[in-house]
């Protein structure tokens, strides 16, 4: 009898017990239920967003009671929560009564991410838009652009879907809303040439750049945001070969690749590309020149290989590499092959010998590449004990920044008939889960980022949301690991990202993996997430949003935000790296 009933004597759970069993990711969430049961209302919002991070639509039923909540932020997280295990459940009954338009705006979001959508959803989504209040027509905005992006092959959106979309552009000053609006319109395929006309006049250059896109016209701009994406869709050997000078590095960079893409005319195209190839006011406008001209001119860019292939950065000698391969110099691939950069050796790779030393790396990069490049080989069997040896060295070392290539060179050894287990996530280390008092010590912390060349970025962390990411990273940070790492993948409109020991997307900083943190912390312009390859495969590089990417929220952990500096984060170029990273505690708060 007294057994039946310990589970009804159970001690309300510690906030610390709600972040360990959020961190097991157990099928046991005794513990979290036991939270959501507690009149704390902290604890009862942590439990009910760790049930909705555990992804598992079967727990539906245990957010419920959660829903009636009288405080605002839990009923926000356990509306969330259901959309985040991709609940079956009707939304569009919780509207009549919320009043609350905080949370009118997350059930709108949410209804509209869940999949498959409710039978009445877009109909509803559409009505949200005409909600008085500005954040409930947000939320409504949001549910729409995530209904029509998700929605695939089903049914068109409907015509009164499309106009009520066209109204709210005209009708709304929130910037938010209008990129949603485009964003949706565009998924729904509309090519209102009238829409697209107000878009492009838009005061922000985040919803004309959205526009130009949609409608792949072309448009002076002012912004480098938007002139960027204009020669992006619209740019004509013309337009490229009068922004190669460009004040912005940006544009002026795609402005040089257009060139070599479009193949633009040698006469005019070539003298130019060779002026910045002997003068280019950095490393990068030269090794664009170079890969530009290798497809404008063959003959010319040889004679300008030899340089690159030799420069002092690494990073150049990665795009003479590139060149060698559309010259089809074989000597100089040879030599870059052999290159003591990693990166060099992977962009020079296109042997199975290549491959065969490369097996002997410890750059995840590098070791990935060359189980790639075994693929389909000839020589694949006869590279058998090449690979046994590399699959086993890996293993044995059980650092999560090689599961990558571990699961290629596994792929290789069954691809020549071999029995073989294919590694998990679930089979490499976690992430340890901080202190209690390393946690409190970074309530209200700030970071300082000093950037090379550059100046000094201030970012507000962010512990409620993301605590196992704020932890990871000042840890990293205070042990001196991202000192020195550079920003490897530039994308402009897009991410910068960073913190990678190989200076590639393969070669993580953190011992283990991290636990995803995803929430409704949003991938606003000016904020850092944690870079991943699939659930939970989070390993220390982060990334910062140089636009609002509504389309990676939910899917990615958000942990800081840059609160000054962040036209500094506009001008950050391959190659830049971060001289400091130093955390600004609170006064009394020191580190743990």
């Amino acid at each position: 009898m007294w057994l039946l009933m310990l589970p009804l004597l159970m001690q309300t759970p510690t906030a610390r017990q709600v972040l360990e069993a959020e961190h097991a990711r157990s099928a046991d969430v005794s513990v979290l239920m036991a939270a959501t049961r507690s009149t704390d209302v902290r604890l009862q919002r942590l439990a009910v967003r760790a049930l909705g991070r555990l992804e598992r639509p079967s727990l539906r039923d245990s957010v419920g009671p959660l829903l009636t909540s009288p405080n605002v932020d839990v009923r926000r997280e356990a509306v969330n929560a259901l959309g985040q295990m991709n609940a079956v459940f009707d939304f569009a009954g919780l509207l009549p009564k919320e009043k609350s338009g905080r949370v009118r705006a997350v059930i709108y979001e949410t209804m509209g991410r869940v999949t498959p959508a409710a039978s009445g959803t877009e109909a509803a989504l559409a009505a949200g838009l005409l909600d008085a209040d500005t954040l409930v027509r947000n939320g409504a905005a949001r549910g729409l652009e995530a209904f029509v992006r998700k929605q695939g092959r089903a049914p068109k959106v409907a015509p009164t879907t499309v106009t009520a979309l066209q109204r709210a552009l005209r009708a709304n000053r929130s910037e938010e809303l209008r990129q949603l609006v485009l964003l949706a319109l565009t998924a729904a395929g509309s090519r209102d040439s009238a829409t697209y006309a107000i878009a492009l006049r838009d005061p922000s250059p985040q919803v004309r750049r959205l526009a130009v896109i949609a409608s792949r016209q072309w448009i002076d701009d002012p912004s480098p945001m938007v002139h960027y994406q204009a020669l992006r869709v619209a740019g004509t050997c013309e337009r490229a070969m009068a922004a190669v000078r460009d004040r912005n590095e940006h544009v002026a960079l795609t402005a040089i690749d257009i060139l070599g893409e479009q193949k633009c005319n040698a006469t005019t195209s070539a003298p130019l590309l060779q002026m910045v190839i002997t003068d280019g006011t950095t490393w990068r406008m030269r090794a664009h020149a170079l890969v530009a001209l290798a497809l404008v001119a063959p003959d010319l860019a040889r004679s300008a290989l030899a340089t690159a292939a030799s420069a002092r950065m690494w990073q150049e000698r990665v795009y003479a590499a590139t060149a060698a391969k559309l010259l089809k110099d074989n000597d100089v691939l040879a030599k870059l092959a052999v290159d003591a950069a990693p990166n060099v050796a992977i962009a020079a790779m296109s042997s199975a010998d290549d491959a065969l030393r490369a097996l002997t790396s410890e750059h995840a990069g590098l070791l990935l590449a060359a189980a790639n490049q075994l693929k389909g080989s000839p020589q694949l069997a006869a590279s058998l004990p090449q690979l046994r040896a590399a699959a086993q060295r890996l293993r044995s070392a059980n650092r999560s920044t090689y599961r990558d290539p571990l699961v290629a060179i596994t792929e290789r050894l069954a691809e020549a008939g071999e029995s073989v287990t294919m590694p998990r996530v679930a089979d490499f280390p976690i992430e340890p889960l901080p202190s209690d008092s390393l946690l409190r010590a970074l309530e209200g912390a700030t970071v300082r980022v000093r950037i090379r060349g550059l100046g000094v970025i201030t970012l507000e962390l962010l512990p409620d949301e993301a605590p196992l990411a704020v932890a990871t990273f000042v840890q990293l940070a205070e042990s001196g690991k991202f000192a020195g790492l550079t920003f490897h993948r530039i994308v402009p409109n897009f991410v910068i990202q960073g913190g990678s020991p190989g200076a590639d997307e393969y070669d993580g900083v953190s011992a283990g993996f991290m636990r995803d943190e995803v929430g409704l912390a949003r991938n606003a312009r000016g904020s850092l997430g944690i870079s991943t390859r699939g659930r939970d495969t989070g390993d220390g590089q982060i990334y910062v949003n140089l636009v609002d990417n509504f389309r990676l929220d939910h899917d990615y952990t958000i942990f800081a935000r840059v609160t000054s500096g962040l036209e500094l984060i506009d001008r950050v170029q391959e190659g830049d790296g971060m001289q400091s990273v130093e955390i600004v505690r609170k006064k009394g708060q020191g580190a743990r």
